[in-house]
């Protein structure tokens, strides 16, 4: 499907355009969110959302010219259709079985032999999935129908080979990884001069623009650079193995986005109870002398702690420094020596 559909969660929220979205493929606009939390959903779709791959393999027969690890190998590298595996499938160490069983596995045999003179040649096509599986079935994509190319074999050779798929994710092995590429861009005009272009003759000529810089405003001639900007709109596109959609793989990546970052936050408020401070405020200083939970950003006292002192320039994050002091992002140094705007 081409064209463009906006999904926007709200003036000030997240906004998504999708400008490409297939079977396999998707390229979208993230906007209205900072660099660190566009980078986290393109970080956790490469590496933590579950697909099923063949972990173990058992080698009945083998007369192919290929030995039994390569042929291991080879297997475990076949994308299998892996839809709803959250709903459908347990991890193993989750199990309460002794090795393997229906609620955390799925398995496939391969059975092929060559008897007459041609060579024949052994497809992901048959791959066969025991009978009942709600997942697992080789994912295949070519217009012939057969997948990826196991071996070849010869007059008199044969495989029977049972495979045993799990769930996992690419942290543990890159035949878990349910995207083959997920690109990302953001600032076409390098505006922020995050990029220092390596050039001969002319940067403008040698550096040809990406198809993305058509989504945003060139610079204008003379145009004063600003100090402060962030970038806010990220050009995404994900290229997914066939595992899974990639719309799948986008609420995936959020949903375990999200159980990471509860997870810290309910750390935080259980280290923060046990010094016995406020999760919520910390002490009256502002300087959580407990150590205990995060300090509001416009919290503080007269002393300069986490607001402005004397003639320090107020930022965001609290205090900045004396009379002639450096400011840095969260605070400052004052002028001649240490400042308690820090």
């Amino acid at each position: 499907m081409d064209g463009f559909d906006m999904i926007d969660s709200g003036t000030d929220g997240p906004s998504v355009t999708i400008r490409k979205a297939e079977a396999s493929h998707a390229d979208f606009v993230l906007s209205n969110v900072d660099l660190a939390f566009a980078n986290s959903i393109r970080r956790i779709i490469l590496a933590e959302v579950p697909t099923l791959a063949i972990d173990l393999v058992e080698v009945i027969g083998n007369t192919s010219v290929l030995p039994d690890e390569l042929l291991a190998h080879r297997l475990g590298l076949i994308p299998l259709d892996s839809t709803n595996i959250d709903d459908k499938l347990l991890y193993t160490r989750d199990c309460d079985c002794d090795g393997y069983c229906e609620r955390c596995s799925v398995v496939l045999t391969l059975v092929a032999k060559c008897t007459g003179d041609q060579n024949v040649t052994v497809y992901a096509r048959d791959l066969a999935v025991t009978a009942g599986a709600q997942l697992g079935n080789p994912v295949i994509t070519d217009e012939g129908q057969k997948g990826s190319i196991i071996c070849k074999l010869r007059k008199g050779q044969e495989l029977n080979i049972k495979c045993i798929a799990k769930k996992g994710i690419a942290k543990e092995h890159a035949k878990w990884q349910p995207c083959a590429a997920v690109s990302f861009e953001y600032d076409p005009w390098n505006k922020l001069k995050h990029v220092d272009y390596w050039y001969e003759t002319d940067a403008k000529a040698e550096w040809p623009k990406s198809a993305n810089a058509g989504w945003e405003e060139p610079p204008q001639e003379n145009e004063p650079f600003d100090y402060d900007a962030a970038p806010t709109k990220f050009y995404m596109d994900v290229e997914t193995v066939g595992s899974l959609p990639p719309d799948e793989i986008l609420r995936q990546g959020v949903k375990y986005l999200q159980e990471k970052l509860a997870n810290v936050i309910a750390g935080v408020q259980k280290t923060a109870g046990a010094n016995g401070v406020s999760a919520a405020a910390g002490d009256v200083s502002g300087m959580d002398d407990g150590y205990g939970g995060a300090r509001s950003p416009d919290m503080g006292d007269a002393n300069g702690y986490g607001r402005n002192f004397n003639d320090g320039y107020v930022t965001p994050y609290g205090g900045a420094g004396g009379v002639g002091g450096a400011q840095t992002p969260f605070g400052g140094y004052g002028g001649g020596g240490y400042s308690n705007g820090w």
